[in-house]
């Protein structure tokens, strides 16, 4: 009978495969009970803008992508993905969002070689300038003022084997109205794992993970007569409206995907399934594929929040091209999102790559 030795490093290289596979389904099958509410808690937390989806290549495939980022936007979707970039890529993501919102994503990531991948993000939200009303001046005051959000972070990845790479980000968050802000901090984890198995990826990725939001500024300071049966005390007295502190949207996302073409024909079909359980939400599911043609044009579909009862969005589609210019890659990628009740949207973005 013949047995199949091993040396010591591949000893090692297999013990820590399976080390991390174990790690990768444990979080699989823990992570969904974790974030368990037991009853939806729609529209209880804090920072929704955390939860909309950049980068038109990703929200063309239904943003099915936890599985699939490889690129800039991989911070948001799953840090795990930017320690594919060999060099440098950015990408930059602007999008007229609904009722008149202005959305924008910028993301950056650079190599270190062995010490991993690093990267910067932003995100902003924000709306046009309104004309503040009163009880009293129903029609305006003539004072205008705004209301936005944004978030700022900073991520690191990196490969634990030439298969399975984790990543990770912490961002700073503000929300903003008039002269009121709230503030906080949250982290995201991401794990990718390339089985090299027909292609296949899995995926899997925890967001928002944070403080909670306050409001505080001072639009909170009123008047207030602390006694008004008694007529000779002060009834200007300064007073603080207190709000109460929320949760930050937690998402978990768990995801697969392969490549069913793989270079046949200078040919890629990629397609993808994520599954998504958020804290404020029902679990539903996003499905998209991308088709490839000799890496330079892009057709992308999708279906978004499959198997949800109550959704405004379904179907998405999108393209994009890609050049290489002197050793420079610029793309150019397009996606329109439909909502059944509030329109549509179109998403535009362009990248670098080295």
């Amino acid at each position: 009978m013949r047995t199949k030795k091993y040396n010591n490093k591949e000893h090692g290289e297999i013990n820590m495969r399976k080390l991390y596979i174990s790690i990768f389904v444990s979080l699989l099958l823990v992570a969904p009970n974790v974030f368990s509410q037991g009853v939806t808690k729609v529209g209880t937390t804090a920072s929704a803008f955390l939860l909309i989806d950049p980068n038109p290549r990703a929200t063309a495939m239904g943003s099915a992508y936890v599985s699939v980022a490889n690129d800039a936007s991989a911070m948001y979707w799953n840090p795990a993905g930017i320690a594919s970039i060999t060099s440098f890529d950015a990408v930059f993501v602007s999008s007229q969002w609904l009722a008149g919102l202005s959305y924008n994503y910028a993301g950056a990531v650079v190599s270190l070689g062995d010490f991993g991948n690093v990267g910067v993000n932003a995100t902003f939200l924000r709306t046009d300038d309104m004309e503040r009303t009163t009880v009293y001046s129903p029609e305006g005051t003539g004072e205008f003022f705004d209301a936005g959000s944004y978030a700022v972070g900073i991520s690191y990845a990196r490969f634990l084997t030439d298969q399975f790479s984790i990543g990770f980000n912490g961002k700073f968050i503000n929300d903003r109205i008039y002269h009121s802000s709230a503030s906080g901090f949250a982290l995201d984890i991401g794990l990718l794992f390339d089985t090299r198995f027909y292609g296949l990826k899995l995926g899997m990725s925890i967001a928002n993970f944070g403080t909670k939001m306050q409001i505080e500024g001072r639009d909170l300071i009123i008047q207030h007569d602390v006694d008004e049966n008694n007529v000779g005390n002060d009834p200007n007295v300064n007073a603080l409206w207190q709000t109460g502190k929320f949760d930050l949207p937690l998402m978990f996302r768990i995801g697969l995907s392969t490549d069913i073409l793989n270079g046949l024909y200078n040919s890629n079909l990629i397609v993808s399934v994520d599954a998504l359980h958020p804290s404020d939400d029902v679990e539903y599911v996003n499905v998209g594929g991308e088709y490839v043609f000799n890496n330079i044009l892009f057709l992308r579909a999708g279906w978004k929040e499959c198997f949800k009862k109550e959704t405004e969005q379904s179907v998405t589609f999108g393209a994009g091209l890609k050049y290489n210019f002197g050793g420079i890659k610029v793309g150019f990628d397009f996606s329109y999102l439909y909502f059944h009740r509030l329109g549509d949207m179109k998403m535009f973005s362009v990248g670098l790559g080295m």
